[in-house]
């Protein structure tokens, strides 16, 4: 039974939150983005994340500390994203986490950020803990830095069975928005359209070809794809760029449109493909910022429904980068006597 301060600033978010383990409850969860900041730019600036951190981190603890209601001296353990991530970014967190550790005395545990993202679908929206999940069970993870999928056997106890040859799904929906003229981010806006154009596959654009039943995620392919569509259609320039009066809201829709049902097929086609390699599974779970995605998270759910299979996915306070999933890993780990020492660093692979 103890309380677990979780930090995550592995890209550009900022976030903490503190978890009970006696109530498996979620008691905070704070987040600053920084989305404003790196807009303009088309995608995340290393060197602004990593400053906008050093100035909003000591802020973003102090409110989860506040919102549950503790102090430091009640936190039993620091749990600290270390790895993957930007390295300025990781090192702001760990560094404030270290020091905090020191100067009140507690211990401190490294958290592996795609593990926060697997274990996130048992968030539940009142920040309780899911406990009808399966073990062992699927989980499809996807935001704009990874996609993979894991086999999960227990609470730290999981392998990843394929991750993405090139671009991960939510960098795939950023650069495509980038082709039509839509701006940063690219995912909301891009559902948005397809909603309008009513989930309909107009271009059928090429889904990866999983030669031997290998399990394998590939979007750059798709990437190119539209754009040489939007070539031969004369609305983007390989020199220039979009050419904005070629470049219809109707094309918008459509292309938003496909796109998202091409990316539906293909995380389809690889938990297909898993499910017939470890037969006797009996749920999915789905992760990670594209989880926000209501299409995409409601083609798996049809898809695991017809499978007789249970599905779950979090709500999109834990979706995408957060401290609630780094404090929850934090949670059992602790529990498992898996403490980490003051000489933690960043690991970045």
């Amino acid at each position: 039974m103890a309380l677990i301060l979780g930090i995550e600033t592995s890209c550009d978010e900022t976030g903490a939150a503190v978890f009970d383990t006696a109530a498996q409850k979620i008691l905070s969860n704070t987040l600053f983005s920084q989305i404003q900041y790196h807009e303009k730019y088309g995608g995340v600036v290393p060197e602004i994340a990593s400053r906008s951190q050093l100035e909003r981190i000591d802020i973003i603890v102090t409110e989860a500390l506040e919102q549950a209601g503790v102090t430091v001296n009640d936190i039993d353990t620091i749990a600290v994203t270390n790895t993957p991530g930007l390295a300025g970014s990781l090192l702001v967190g760990i560094c404030f986490a270290k020091g905090l550790a020191w100067a009140a005395n507690k211990k401190i545990i490294g958290i592996n950020h795609l593990e926060g993202h697997v274990f996130s679908t048992f968030l539940k929206a009142d920040n309780s803990v899911e406990q009808s999940i399966p073990f062992p069970h699927l989980t499809i993870t996807a935001s704009g830095g990874h996609t993979a999928l894991y086999l999960v056997e227990g609470f730290g106890d999981y392998v990843q069975l394929c991750n993405t040859l090139d671009d991960a799904a939510g960098e795939a929906f950023d650069k495509i928005s980038h082709l039509l003229n839509l701006g940063y981010p690219g995912g909301p806006v891009i559902e948005k359209l397809a909603r309008e154009a009513n989930f309909v596959d107009f271009f059928e654009y090429p889904r990866t070809k999983n030669k031997n039943s290998e399990l394998m995620f590939s979007f750059s392919g798709l990437k190119t794809a539209i754009l040489y569509n939007l070539v031969k259609q004369g609305a983007y320039d390989l020199q220039t760029g979009p050419i904005k009066e070629k470049i219809t809201p109707e094309l918008q829709r459509q292309v938003a449109s496909s796109l998202l049902v091409c990316v539906a097929d293909i995380f389809e086609k690889n938990i297909k493909i898993a499910l017939q390699q470890y037969p006797g599974l009996q749920a999915v779970t789905f992760g990670g910022g594209v989880a926000c995605n209501k299409y995409i998270t409601q083609r798996l759910t049809t898809f695991c429904q017809r499978r007789k299979l249970s599905f779950f996915s979090p709500p999109p306070k834990f979706c995408t980068d957060n401290g609630g999933m780094i404090a929850f890993v934090g949670g059992y780990k602790y529990e498992q006597g898996l403490f980490s020492d003051l000489h933690l660093d960043v690991h970045n692979r």
